[in-house]
């Protein structure tokens, strides 16, 4: 099983870069994030691809979430939906078997930084329910905090800043405390250049002096089946890399 996730930050300008990631990767699922667009404003072929089942939950120049789950894994169309607490179009699920995945784009928290708080707990409080029902967990997207201190590089770290803060964090172990495992950080321990996401300027990603802010959080039966995750710096235009990752297992 393998599932991509990547914010786009605008589908429009990088419709065809999708494309051409579900050419290179052919995923069992694919989870978009930051869209900025409805269906109607971006070619059919992305948002009915004929290789796959597309959910589209998005809005004009803002926000927005996707699901593309492949018809070979998928034969009939699934049932695709977005939890309650949802709000600005930033989550959508699917469950495939006794697994639910979802992609997820947290509000950065800029503009309105309580928002972001109380959406951190609302997943916390939602990974619970899940498996409290009995089901798996995949979360992937764009999470818009840096872990730990080693998720930023040493010329970004900046005491307080957004996606740096210490409640941040102690959110995220939160979420992660319900079950969750940061699939990329526990197969690849050590890499303390494990960055998806850099500023577009003065060639960080280039130099890769970036934040790891996009995860694939996943219940600890789930992860234990990843045998990869990683992060492709070298592909696209967007502000953020896609990160691919690979189970051992079919759901």
């Amino acid at each position: 099983m393998k599932v991509v996730t990547w914010n786009v930050n605008g589908i429009r300008a990088r419709h065809e870069q999708v494309r051409d990631l579900i050419e290179r990767e052919r995923p069992d699922v694919l989870c978009l994030q930051e869209l900025k667009a409805t269906p109607e404003q971006v070619p059919d072929s992305i948002c009915n691809h004929p290789g796959y089942w597309c959910y589209w939950h998005g809005a004009r120049a803002y926000s927005g979430v996707g699901l593309h789950v492949s018809r070979e894994r998928a034969g009939e169309a699934p049932r695709i939906t977005h939890p309650a607490f949802d709000h600005e179009t930033r989550i959508a699920e699917v469950e495939l078997g006794d697994v639910v995945l979802a992609s997820v784009y947290v509000p950065n928290g800029g503009k309105d930084f309580a928002a972001k708080m109380a959406f951190l707990e609302a997943l916390r409080g939602y990974a619970g329910r899940v498996h409290e029902r009995g089901r798996q967990l995949v979360l992937c997207g764009d999470v818009n905090i840096a872990r730990e201190e080693r998720d930023v590089h040493p010329k970004e770290r900046k005491p307080n800043a957004i996606g740096q803060r210490p409640d941040e964090r102690a959110a995220f172990e939160r979420l992660l405390a319900c079950g969750l495992v940061d699939v990329g950080r526990a197969l690849d321990p050590d890499n303390d250049a494990l960055f998806t996401w850099w500023a577009p300027w003065r060639n960080l990603r280039q130099r890769n002096i970036g934040w790891r802010l996009d995860y694939v959080l996943a219940s600890d039966a789930v992860a234990r089946s990843a045998s990869s995750c990683v992060s492709h710096r070298e592909f696209g235009t967007s502000d953020h890399a896609p990160v691919v990752t690979t189970f051992d297992a079919a759901w």
